[in-house]
């Protein structure tokens, strides 16, 4: 039943015009802080709440871990590399260091659009003009059609060969400084090139290329270095009588404390990662005193741990809390006092009082009506729902006093009722008619076994629930 019930066109007409219909409305918002203006919470009260909700006020499990820990940069800052080193890397990687050359050029491009023939003679008159002395920027800014470079007087800034297509970089490749030329046919259109500068390719220095070299060769070696480590520290782990201070000062590991590492959020300077996380707080945790790891923290952090203290969640002091609590109860008063005041004031809208003299009496700004949708996000969805909860308005609106999820109230006038479509869209049709025939047949299947409970001799046979 529950997958096999459909709608007729028709039935999908009418769903689809009340899932489109909007309303007509009126509302006055009615702040809960306003309302606990004057509210004094009671101690009584506060202890009171305390004590009934205090699976809210939990502290997270957590641990105070001592470590020592290895970094790649600080490993790599240790390495020592040496002047032939530098200069073998440098003989066996010099293509590395070559720089291609560069050019600062300026174009203008006439698209070829539909009319291939007209583009190439505007691009030829463009040409013209530009050869014959006219400022090459005020021709980009007034002819071409590129959006990236003619407000910039068509101006292509430094670039290599390879950033451009084929026949525009070939052309802008051979020319001279000062050159024009064009037009140059490419898939964009006619182009017209003019060459500002060359910046000649060159090769590095191996002075200039000694900085790069030797921060690579230490970062080289240091990786290297930082795998050995990791396995050493993974056996003396394994020793027993491992301490933490004397295999920091073996292997130059830098030591500290996190004094407040937090299952779920780890915490500084450790950070969260999951293993770490796993082997304090996982199925089978690490022992106060234990030592543990060595734990990758990303591929160039590695530490090891030992447990100082473990803290189970317990409930934080009443002192503590006491600010949160009395804000909450502020809010929740605040916004009894305002559903009440909405409630009356509803009251007076329907003895025929005007909207706009119960809103002055209640001191909030009322809003000017309005049509709306079911999915009007401007509008509090509570708001929203009771709009449309609420029967069609006759000869008078319908009024409604409505309390917010966030707090505070809501005082709702709903005045006139406005279709939607009559006839099916093919949006509706496909995943919205669907969502609305399976809508439709769980309402048929609990009606089903309802009528069955109802009219039929069910026997339970609780074997069936063993």
């Amino acid at each position: 039943i529950r997958v096999s019930d459909f709608l007729t066109p028709r039935e999908l007409a009418l769903a689809q015009a009340l899932q489109e219909q909007q309303r007509e409305v009126r509302y006055a918002l009615l702040p809960a802080d306003k309302f606990a203006a004057n509210t004094v919470v009671e101690d009584a009260a506060v202890q009171a709440y305390y004590k009934a909700h205090q699976a809210e006020y939990m502290t997270l499990e957590s641990a105070h871990l001592q470590y020592a820990e290895l970094r790649l940069d600080q490993l790599a800052a240790q390495q020592s590399v040496s002047d032939a080193d530098l200069h073998a890397a440098y003989d066996k990687e010099k293509n590395r260091f070559e720089v291609p050359e560069k050019r600062h050029g300026r174009h203008i491009l006439i698209p070829a659009g539909k009319d291939e023939a007209a583009a190439r003679k505007q691009a030829e008159e463009v040409f013209a003009q530009a050869k014959a002395g006219k400022d090459f920027s005020q021709l980009a800014q007034q002819y071409s059609q590129d959006p990236g470079s003619a407000k910039n007087g068509g101006d292509l800034g430094w670039a290599e060969r390879n950033s451009f297509v084929g026949p525009f970089g070939d052309a802008l490749f051979s020319m001279t400084a000062g050159e024009i030329r064009g037009p140059v046919k490419t898939q964009f259109g006619y182009h017209i090139i003019r060459l500002d500068e060359v910046q000649q390719g060159k090769t590095k220095s191996f002075d200039e290329a000694r900085p790069e070299l030797e921060s690579q060769l230490r970062r080289d070696r240091a990786t290297d270095r930082f795998g050995e480590t990791q396995e050493q520290l993974q056996s003396k782990l394994e020793q027993p009588g491992a301490d933490l201070n004397g295999l920091a000062k073996q292997f130059n590991l830098q030591a500290g404390e996190a004094a407040q590492f937090v299952r779920g959020a780890g915490g500084p300077p450790l950070g969260a990662a999951q293993p770490l996380q796993d082997m304090v707080f996982g199925d089978s945790p690490l022992g106060i005193g234990h030592l543990g790891g060595p734990v990758l923290l990303g591929d160039d952090r590695l530490v090891i741990v030992k447990v100082l203290e473990h803290r189970k969640p317990q409930v934080k002091p009443l002192a503590e809390v006491r600010d949160g609590i009395v804000a909450v109860m502020r809010k929740q008063r605040g916004t009894d006092a305002a559903l009440k005041a909405a409630q009356a004031a509803r009251a007076k809208l329907e003895a025929g009082t005007s909207f706009d003299d119960v809103a002055h009496e209640l001191s909030v700004p009322a809003d000017p009506a309005r049509f709306i949708g079911r999915g009007d996000p401007s509008v509090p969805a509570q708001v929203r729902e009771a709009v449309f909860a609420a029967p069609k308005p006759g000869d008078k609106p319908v009024y409604r006093a409505v309390k917010l999820e966030k707090g505070g109230a809501a005082l709702v006038a709903i005045t006139k009722v406005r279709s939607g479509a009559g006839e099916p869209n093919k949006d509706f049709e496909g995943a919205r008619a669907r969502q609305e025939a399976a809508r439709h047949g769980e309402g048929d299947a609990v009606a089903y076994v309802e009528e069955i409970r109802r009219t039929a001799d069910v026997r339970k046979n609780p074997k069936a629930f063993e």
